[in-house]
């Protein structure tokens, strides 16, 4: 993980607006723990970093804390949430309601060859990334393959709700693949879910999904316990629940 402020900046678009760039940005920095759990955030730090000026800023912090990964504290600052259980719960609960539902649909009505071949394609970029352990690219990979699945199986809609509630679950995503996860687990199973789509079988692409996305449920209480400064400790009864 060594991305920086400067170069997540560089890999948004130059025509995109800046309040729209910095928000990326930040958002992306948050999830990636560049900006760490419980940081103070500075306008003018943020926007000397940039060479803009406050208002673009100040615009990109009210969307952060709408998308709860910022809190706004008035006259205290301006400052990164720390991992909310309860928030990640949520979310996966409503990826899997989604994705189970798209994966079952790609399996019973089929998906068209290209669609598959660029799910192959992705499986096979991730695996490449296996041996380098390059998990900034497999983290953008295994965002791809999710994608590509419900755009697939023309569900846009789904995957922009997906989209809006996953913040706080993509946070625990990052972490949890260079700390807790292997790779080579996630691939298996992104290859499970590909067969059981290939196969036409429901039932077994409807598993394979949530035994996908169920992960985080395994993973989650490692990285507590190994990064406990990260997560917000009072809702840890809610965790508790969940695994149980």
């Amino acid at each position: 993980m060594h991305a920086t402020l400067q170069t997540l900046w560089q890999e948004t678009r130059d025509s995109d607006p800046v309040r729209q760039r910095l928000y990326q940005v930040l958002r992306q920095s948050i999830i990636q723990m560049v900006l760490a759990p419980g940081r103070a955030l500075s306008e003018k730090e943020i926007a000397d970093t940039f060479s803009v000026s406050r208002q673009p800023v100040r615009e990109a912090f009210i969307r952060l804390s709408e998308a709860g990964l910022v809190e706004v504290k008035p006259q205290r600052g301006t400052y990164v949430v720390k991992i909310s259980q309860q928030a990640v719960l949520e979310a996966r609960f409503v990826r899997e309601a989604i994705e189970v539902a798209v994966v079952k649909l790609a399996a019973k009505k089929g998906i068209e060859p290209s669609v598959l071949k660029e799910l192959h394609d992705l499986l096979e970029r991730q695996r490449r990334c296996l041996e380098p352990h390059d998990y900034d690219r497999f983290y953008h990979l295994d965002e791809a393959f999710h994608r590509t699945l419900s755009l697939g199986v023309r569900q846009q809609a789904a995957w922009k709700v997906i989209e809006e509630v996953r913040a706080q679950l993509d946070r625990v995503r990052y972490l949890s693949v260079p700390h807790s996860t292997p790779l080579e687990r996630l691939v298996d199973q992104h290859n499970h879910i590909i067969a059981a789509i290939e196969a036409r079988d429901v039932k077994r692409a409807e598993e394979a999904m949530m035994l996908h996305l169920r992960e985080i449920l395994v993973s989650m209480p490692d990285l507590i316990r190994r990064f406990p400064d990260m997560f917000d400790v009072q809702d840890n009864p809610v965790m508790q629940e969940a695994i149980q």
